[in-house]
């Protein structure tokens, strides 16, 4: 067989792997290791080249901004800081109609500023914002869709861990792509305020009459600046810092989990038992983010021994379908995964084989990486998998809402994320003027 037959059998290989329950980057691994061995015919240069892969894919500086950002997020969502940047914001958004469904956009916008994560913003808004939504009279559609749809925020507005997992695949700037992500960011977050005020107006059967009297939040100026002021200086410390250059992204993630931990210790809301938790957590969480990246880079290694991605670039080129043909099919293929694959996986099969195709069309990588953790995020919310979904229905006191509800909730949602999708793939400068 040919180097081109051999890699195009590895991606139908993988695919059943998948589809049969193996988990990703297992199935990247084998996939990888066989591959070689057919191409080489040798099982111990296989074995040599997979080990070289191993230790060459983690073994940079920058993979220790990984577990610091994501111990920041938990920190901040095991102190329930969340809630109280809910509060703030419904105080702010009482007095319009559907306001507390933005305020849970806005509270999550500035939630994800710290996190990174959108699991976690669907947790944490689960249990606070959608009992708050019910109790004024909202649907349960209604509420859960707002906090599924708000939660993707967490990973497009920087720090964003799939940012951060595209710029060690692309070997591109993590400080460039958190600040191409902010416009973007800032804008789907509006979109989705501009959506929930038009829905309350034209849909009401949809979005329910809240009880306006019931959108209210107690206290005064000086406990809403307690509630927002700590939170609103760390994301100054850490994005300020790296757009300042004070801070490597690295450092900045230590200087933010540490900052944190202040904060909730001040707060008295973070208990040694709870840091500890949270502590094992965030090493679960950094064990499977790097074995995903050390199978991808397997897999990568693997794709560009066969000469498939280089084959692809030339035939998509030849073949003159031009940059936004190119894109539209990039988009519909990442969407369609996401129905069956979590994010981060999408991003470790689909990458290796797309990235040559998009520097031969001449592509800013930064553009094309905002692009693409759009696109995969619309997956979060897209049966049957939608992970956000799943995550709210595991985390919901109110077990008579079902999965289809959730469904059903964020469809609007992702609809208005694929049409600000398209806006960002439209005008390139919503992504790149900051920079």
């Amino acid at each position: 067989m040919t180097g081109l037959e051999i890699g195009a059998l590895s991606l139908v290989a993988m695919v059943v792997l998948v589809y049969a329950g193996l988990h990703v980057p297992i199935a990247l691994a084998l996939v990888s290791f066989v591959g070689v061995w057919i191409l080489r015919d040798s099982a111990v240069m296989s074995g040599r080249l997979m080990a070289l892969a191993t230790e060459e894919s983690i073994s940079s500086y920058l993979f220790g901004v990984v577990p610091l950002f994501v111990l920041m997020g938990l920190v901040v969502s095991e102190a329930d800081i969340g809630r109280d940047t809910f509060d703030v914001a419904n105080r702010a958004f009482r007095r319009i109609k559907g306001g507390l469904g933005m305020a849970t956009v806005g509270a999550n916008a500035v939630f994800a500023a710290v996190t990174g994560i959108s699991i976690a913003s669907a947790a944490v808004f689960a249990r606070v914002a959608v009992p708050e939504m019910l109790r004024v009279g909202h649907k349960p559609r209604f509420a859960v869709g707002v906090v599924a749809g708000s939660s993707v925020l967490g990973m497009l507005i920087p720090p964003s861990l799939l940012l951060i997992l595209f710029a060690v695949l692309s070997e591109q700037s993590v400080g460039a792509l958190f600040i191409a992500g902010i416009l973007p960011g800032i804008t789907l977050a509006i979109a989705f305020c501009l959506a929930i005020w038009l829905m309350a107006h034209r849909f009401k059967g949809f979005v329910g009459e809240a009880r306006p009297d019931a959108e209210t939040m107690a206290g005064g100026g000086l406990e809403i600046g307690s509630k927002l002021l700590p939170l609103l200086a760390l994301v100054a410390l850490v994005l300020g810092g790296i757009y300042g250059g004070w801070f490597t992204p690295t450092e900045a993630g230590a200087v933010g989990a540490l900052g944190a931990i202040l904060i909730a210790a001040v707060k008295r809301r973070l208990p040694l038992r709870s840091l500890w938790k949270v502590t094992i957590e965030t090493g679960h969480i950094t064990a499977s983010i790097c074995f995903l990246i050390i199978a991808a880079t397997m897999y990568s290694r693997m794709l560009s021994l066969s000469g498939l991605p280089e084959y692809l670039a030339g035939w998509i080129v030849a073949a003159d379908i031009g940059l936004y043909g190119t894109l539209a099919v990039y988009v519909l293929i990442i969407i369609a995964m996401g129905t069956i694959l979590d994010s981060s996986s999408i991003m470790l099969i689909v990458l290796p084989l797309v990235l040559p195709v998009a520097i031969e069309l001449g592509i800013d990588l930064v553009w094309f990486g905002i692009i693409t953790v759009l696109a995969v995020e619309i997956g979060l919310l897209t049966p049957p998998l939608g992970l956000s979904v799943y995550v709210i229905k595991g985390t919901l006191a109110e077990q008579d809402i079902s999965l289809g509800d959730i469904f059903k909730g964020a469809a609007p949602f992702a609809l208005i994320m694929l049409l600000v999708l398209i806006l960002v793939i439209a005008v390139p400068g919503l992504s790149l003027w900051l920079l």
